[in-house]
């Protein structure tokens, strides 16, 4: 009984926004959830079922049927009706309140105050049976407590929300338990007022974050809806939830080396914690050349060992940080939400495969074709169209089942940004001349997160095809506050851990070569034998496009040797000098076009004189010298790189 809950919360302390407390004790009926296993069997309509239709009564429309859920073997299987409903639309977001932003109000786009809106949703919730439950977004106790409140038949979409977020059973909250946001399901309003379209509203209560999730697609609300509320409580208190996944890799010779791999959706951040994948004879395949259909492959005998930290979010609360002159992070989530697009066949990803075909707890799959009671596999894709495999099938593993998973903070060595590329030759030059992968000095880095392109062929998203890009951090989507503000933290963040090194690589195409995901995984394998040990002058040069940073003269492991043409696409002969200047050219008005928006007022005189040095054409020395990525500059302050002519 939700009196009951209500009276616990009394006891211990906890303050329920009395609006709340009004809507559930006038529902038609409220289920309260202590665990994910009674959300699992809410899932699928209660024991007895093995299939259920997730419909509503929408006005104007009749029944329409949202998605189809099957209890499998491993878990659920949740397939959602409309393909446009199985990836996340990147215009979703929309702002309620009147606190400062720089996105776009619900009023600005509607006509009209959300105030209306959100009367309109309690009415109607009031009007369903409904269920409700405790999460803790971030890792307890650094993070943001809240309630769920949905359509008792949108089980799917809590249960799969409990995974992501650690579910809080009511018994069990501590009396120092904050109820600082909310997540509210209203999935017929995305017919009845928005035309169809994913759409997430953030109103921003003096004591409370609420988030509306009007569909039941759960990467904008139930993940990237509570990144939104993680980023409004860091910018309000001066520290960021980075957009990145984070691996500890252990050489064969014993050394650490941490990696936070930042990018856009899509950039590899999930795939940086995989191995590289072995032929059939055991060789390592670089690429494919798309024109000539050579393949390139290397020999190396043993992989590094790695331990998995983080593979989407991660705090970088000031509760964790040391005096090292790194970054230390900690995950900002309970479970994964997993792209399998890559994992076309058996094999393909050993791990992931063992992880989701036997699972030590029932899971969650979105866009896999299943039968009820059947197995859900991960390489069994359900399909757009005839002949065309959805881009987005995911599924929601709990973090505590990785092996090796690390459960505490690690201070960061290498922060990488992978971006999404496109092939380039002559004939049709693109931005995809970045090779295997470059040293960045700290300014340029920063410049790179500034403009995080979104990149080619986005499976993640419904995308135009165009390069666009995610903004700061590539965490800008996701955030309700002020642009300015999180690239003045990020740039601070920067300049505090000046022992961090960072590099940039692509995925997906390295010019005429399609290499997948494996320049970023060969990066992982070589700088994780180096250590810390400093890179010798002869090994990097700048690079022809000065933002690529510094390119490398030469690369080998374990004495298999990258070829040049994989770290030089200009020496590519289907590329050439020509179509790689056509491609920094490229780049280049990407970067004129998004950097000028960060020129306003409050913008850190430092990140000013480093975007305007961008826009004039600096070379990749004058970036060095703005932010050295030597240690020297760890003795200096932020007033004194302010300060410096």
């Amino acid at each position: 009984m939700i009196t009951d809950v209500l009276k616990t919360l009394r006891v211990k302390g906890i303050s329920l926004p009395l609006e709340i407390e009004n809507l559930l004790l006038q529902a038609k009926s409220v289920t309260h959830y202590n665990s994910t296993q009674d959300l699992l069997e809410a899932s699928y309509g209660g024991k007895g079922n093995n299939s259920f239709e997730v419909k509503y009564d929408v006005p104007g429309k009749g029944e329409v049927l949202e998605a189809v859920v099957h209890k499998v073997i491993n878990g659920i299987s949740a397939n959602y009706v409309e393909s446009y409903m199985r990836r996340r639309d990147p215009n979703t977001m929309l702002i309620g309140d009147e606190k400062p932003t720089d996105k776009t109000r619900f009023k600005d786009k509607c006509g009209y105050e959300f105030s209306e809106m959100r009367k309109e949703t309690f009415e109607w919730l009031k009007n369903q049976d409904l269920i409700t439950y405790f999460y803790f977004a971030g890792h307890y106790p650094v993070g943001v407590g809240g309630l769920v409140i949905a359509p008792a038949n949108a089980g799917f979409f809590g249960f799969g929300l409990a995974q992501l977020q650690k579910l809080m059973a009511t018994d069990t909250l501590p009396s120092d338990f904050k109820i600082e946001s909310a997540v509210f399901v209203a999935p017929p309003f995305r017919h009845t007022h928005f035309d169809g379209k994913q759409i997430v509203v953030h109103n921003r209560t003096e004591h409370l974050h609420e988030v509306y999730s009007y569909n039941l697609y759960p990467g904008p609300s139930a993940k990237k809806g509570l990144y939104a509320v993680l980023l409004d409580k860091g910018e309000k208190e001066g520290w960021i939830t980075t957009h990145c996944s984070t691996v500890q890799a252990a050489s064969p010779y014993d050394n650490l080396t941490t990696f936070m791999h930042e990018g856009a959706s899509g950039g590899g951040k999930s795939e940086m914690m995989q191995n590289i994948p072995r032929e059939a004879n055991g060789q390592i395949k670089i690429g494919l050349n798309m024109a000539t259909q050579e393949e390139r492959l290397i020999s190396i005998p043993m992989f590094c060992s790695y331990y998995p930290v983080t593979d989407d979010m991660a705090m970088c609360h000031p509760s964790v940080q040391k005096t090292s002159g790194k970054l230390t992070v900690i995950d900002a989530e309970n479970g994964w939400f997993m792209r399998t697009d890559g994992v076309n066949n058996y094999g393909d990803e050993p791990i992931l495969e063992k992880l989701s075909l036997n699972p030590s707890e029932p899971l969650l799959f979105l866009n896999i074709d299943t039968k009820p009671d059947g197995l859900a596999i991960i390489w069994n894709h359900i399909e757009d169209a005839p002949g065309k495999r959805c881009p987005n099938p995911r599924v929601v593993i709990p973090r505590k089942n990785f092996p090796n998973v690390l459960n505490k903070p690690v201070a960061v060595d290498v922060r990488s940004f992978g971006v999404r590329t496109p092939p380039c030759t002559k004939e049709a030059p693109s931005y995809g001349i970045i090779g295997m992968f470059h040293l960045l000095p700290p300014a340029l880095a920063w410049l790179w997160r500034l403009v995080s392109p979104r990149g080619f062929a986005n499976p993640s998203i419904v995308d135009t095809g165009e390069m666009e890009s995610e903004g700061v951090g590539s965490y800008w989507p996701f955030a309700t506050g002020q642009m300015i503000h999180h690239a003045n933290l990020l740039l601070e963040q920067i300049v505090n851990t000046p022992r961090v090194r960072y590099t940039l690589t692509p995925n997906q195409h390295i010019g005429v070569w399609k290499v997948g995901f494996r320049p970023q995984l060969f990066m992982r394998e070589y700088l994780t034998r180096r250590g810390n040990a400093m890179f010798r002058r002869d090994q990097y040069e700048p690079a022809r496009c000065p933002l690529l940073g510094y390119e490398m003269n030469y690369v080998t492991i374990e004495g298999a040797k990258i070829p040049s043409r994989f770290l030089k696409v200009y020496r590519q002969p289907e590329v050439g000098e020509e179509g790689y200047d056509k491609g920094a050219e490229i780049l280049y008005d990407f970067f004129r076009k998004q950097l000028p928006k960060y020129l306003q007022p409050g913008l850190n005189p430092l990140g000013r004189r480093i975007i305007e040095a961008c826009l004039n054409g600096a070379s990749v020395e004058e970036y060095n010298e703005m932010l050295p990525m030597e240690y020297q500059y760890s003795f200096l302050t932020m007033e004194d790189l302010e300060s410096q002519d």
